[in-house]
């Protein structure tokens, strides 16, 4: 008996203690607690330092309030024009409700996954493959709001539906870089076109500028030219005006440019003028004189005139003929008309 007492003491000791640890709760932030009494919901508890009744209260597990992400792999859909394609997804939910989550409905990731699957099918199957492939945001927009809607009764809120892959079949992979590749191509040829026109209208408009600016530099050149020989022409012309030089001069300078003139492939006609003419008979004329000034030869046996002729008178000279004395041998040249309508006498 001396025994029992501390006995005694020490279990309802351990007892008050097991009572205390069982009727304190902690939940952590963002966490929820279901509390069942004898089977029934009776509340949900909140984060921190909770109560209960132990034994007659029965505490389930946490629920993550937390915004949760879902990868559902490879759903198989089959689209409008018959083709079946895998599709992986990603569902991101946060649970609102702790009791409609832990009440209504026995695994809700398991229930999203397979809704989730049915609306891809049915969304999916009015669509091509080439307007599944080119519209995930409005797959995705329409997967929301009917995922929102059927499981906002579950206490879950759908806040994003991402289509993460679209794996078409292998035959129609091949069939699509093909086609990839020839727009590709495509691309590229249009693009070299595009080159080698631009380059082309860009040369043509080079060789047009060119032609232009050659042209105007040829015709500023020969103008230029034509103003130099016209003021060269004048003021050769004002020089012989103001030196006024006599015939002579001029057929002495004329004489000197013959051989220049004779080198020119295109002479074949020389045109004489009238003052070179008159020079020559001048000078003509001056070697006649001096002729006649020389003196006279010895005397010869006179030679009888034939009869019916007239002999010249005693102490004259007898006559020789200017042409016996001046011309060569052969007739004269006959003359040419020159420009100013004067007769132009050829040299010999």
């Amino acid at each position: 008996m001396q025994f029992a007492a501390p006995i005694i003491g020490l279990v309802v000791v351990l007892l008050m203690i097991i009572v205390v640890a069982r009727s304190v709760r902690i939940v952590p932030q963002a966490r929820a607690r279901n509390v069942e009494r004898l089977g029934r919901y009776r509340k949900t508890l909140e984060p921190g330092l909770n109560f209960i009744v132990p034994v007659i209260d029965r505490v389930k597990p946490l629920i993550d309030l937390r915004e949760q992400v879902v990868s559902f792999m490879g759903q198989p859909v089959i689209t409008e024009d018959n083709l079946v394609v895998l599709i992986d997804t990603v569902l991101f939910f946060q649970v609102t409700d702790p009791r409609a989550a832990d009440y209504e409905i026995v695994n809700y990731i398991q229930a999203i996954e397979q809704l989730t699957a049915t609306m891809l099918r049915s969304v999916i199957g009015s669509m091509d493959l080439e307007d599944t492939l080119t519209s995930r945001d409005r797959i995705n927009t329409m997967l929301r709001g009917v995922l929102d809607e059927a499981s906002g009764k579950w206490g879950i809120r759908t806040t994003r539906v991402e289509i993460k892959a679209i794996d078409p079949p292998q035959s129609v992979k091949d069939a699509m870089e093909k086609q990839m590749r020839a727009e590709r191509e495509k691309r590229a040829a249009i693009l070299t076109a595009e080159g080698v026109r631009q380059s082309q209208i860009l040369t043509a408009e080079g060789d047009k500028q060119s032609t232009i600016l050659r042209a105007e530099g040829e015709k500023q050149g020969a103008i230029l030219r034509a103003e130099g020989e016209a003021q060269a022409i004048d003021t050769v012309f004002r020089a012989i005006h103001t030196g006024d030089p006599d015939p002579k001069l001029l057929a002495y300078q004329y004489l000197q440019s013959l051989p220049q003139i004779a080198q020119g492939q295109g002479s074949t006609v020389w045109m004489i003028p009238s003052e070179l003419t008159t020079a020559l008979k001048q000078l003509g004329g001056a070697f006649a004189v001096g002729r006649q000034e020389q003196p006279a030869p010895a005397p010869q046996p006179a030679v009888s005139p034939p009869a019916g002729s007239v002999s010249p008178p005693a102490g004259s000279s007898p006559v020789v003929p200017p042409a016996a004395v001046s011309s060569p041998a052969g007739p004269p040249p006959a003359a040419a008309p020159g420009p100013d309508g004067e007769q132009v006498q050829p040299v010999t």
